[in-house]
């Protein structure tokens, strides 16, 4: 099934490798934000604070940037922001070099990066029904999230390459070569958009327009409050404190990151691959359970030091994780029309990073007074309780 479409749809062939290409720098760049924050100040708010700068500009322009999925040709917004990305990064490793490198550049950097994001993402999801037959969705759907969720495998191994080498400024340098690289594939794709008259065209109006559709669709709009639950649990742990964590416990804990963020991209692919073969279509049953899935690793991580927990609460956040995802894109492709598809992942996107936001926020000032291992085990419980919650609940209907 991955093969033939590969070897026949060469849009979708060009497109996971522009995918691969800017992913495997967004992980590298990612870690080096954060180890360089600490590094440079070992101080776990001004992590979380490189964490938080992330997040915001998905909360003050994500809107916009689906509106503008919708308006414009999606194929040359790609490849222009991808180019416009490439000298920030270069900037900071020319800092480095000068030894004027200090937080509020990777401050700066990190939401101007995230800004690029949020423009990004939501006309990056949206090109796969353009370049595909409804058939081939669940596939090449799966193969997005394998590539993007697989880089993180690569991206570690990059990590102790370069750490114990040419040091971690220069994750920068190969994330500013990937988006070259994602630009040159993406312009190899020719496709043909219609776009949105220009003299009609008003970013408030859109958005309300989207607004009165989501609220009289019940299954996306369950789809949504679930989410940001979830991801509200989920997001300070994953992101900042399995990190801090692995500094309490364990000596090398940098090195020992890569490897459980490698470990765990391992498993992703490996889950991906195999999904489209067991669900055919996905329901919003389909993510509570793996949402369940998900919560139980995160139980398992508060166990630490214990390797095998360890082991056992990556492989059940790498089993879940990826299937609510994959359920999540799934259901919007399905049930949002074709001309609001960029607002919907816009509006997806804003959603999670606004609980990111408030994560990262609320569980950065927790961190000072409760232990990490008792904020995993918290999490892990609430997120399995909210899960079986919603499960019972589209039982019943």
């Amino acid at each position: 099934m991955y093969i033939t479409i590969i070897k026949k749809n060469k849009r979708a062939r060009n497109y996971l490798l522009a995918t691969a290409s800017s992913n495997l720098g967004n992980v590298m760049t990612g870690m080096a934000l954060l180890f360089l924050a600490y590094d440079l100040t070992a101080s776990n708010a001004y992590t979380t604070g490189i964490a938080i700068a992330q997040v915001a500009p998905y909360l003050l322009f994500g809107l916009i940037g689906g509106v503008i999925a919708d308006w414009i040709s999606k194929m040359k917004w790609l490849i222009r922001i991808d180019l416009f990305r490439s000298p920030l990064l270069i900037g900071l490793v020319l800092l480095d070099f000068s030894n004027q490198l200090a937080y509020w550049h990777l401050i700066i950097v990190s939401i101007l990066i995230h800004l690029c994001g949020c423009l990004y993402n939501p006309a990056h999801r949206a090109i796969i029904p353009l370049i595909t037959s409804e058939r081939e969705r669940p596939a090449v759907n799966s193969l997005t999230d394998t590539v993007t969720r697989g880089m993180t495998v690569l991206g570690p191994v990059f990590s102790i390459i370069f750490m114990n080498t040419i040091g971690v400024i220069h994750f920068f340098t190969l994330d500013a070569l990937s988006y070259l690289l994602s630009a040159l594939f993406l312009s190899f794709i020719l496709l043909k958009e219609e776009q949105t008259d220009k003299k009609h065209f008003n970013i408030f109006t859109a958005i309300r327009e989207f607004a009165i559709w989501l609220r009289s669709h019940k299954t996306i709009r369950s789809l949504f409050e679930m989410t940001a639950f979830i991801v509200f649990f989920n997001t300070w742990v994953w992101q900042v404190g399995l990190l801090l964590l692995l500094q309490e416990t364990m000596a090398n804990a940098e090195v020992w990151y890569s490897v459980v963020t490698g470990w765990f991209g391992i498993v992703v692919i490996i889950v991906n691959l195999i999904v489209p073969y067991i669900f055919k279509q996905f329901t919003l049953k389909t993510y509570l359970l793996s949402s369940l899935i998900w919560g139980t690793g995160i139980l398992f991580l508060g166990g630490l030091p214990a390797i095998p927990l360890l082991v056992l609460g990556i492989i059940w956040v790498a089993v879940g994780l990826p299937l609510s995802g994959l359920s999540r894109v799934y259901l919007l492709q399905k049930y949002i029309p074709p001309d609001m598809l960029g607002r919907g992942f816009s509006f997806n996107a804003v959603l999670l990073y606004f609980s990111n936001f408030i994560s990262l926020g609320f569980f950065g000032l927790v961190s000072y007074w409760v232990s990490i291992h008792l904020i995993f085990i918290i999490c892990g419980t609430c997120m399995m309780i909210l899960a079986g919650i919603y499960v019972l609940l589209n039982l019943r209907k």
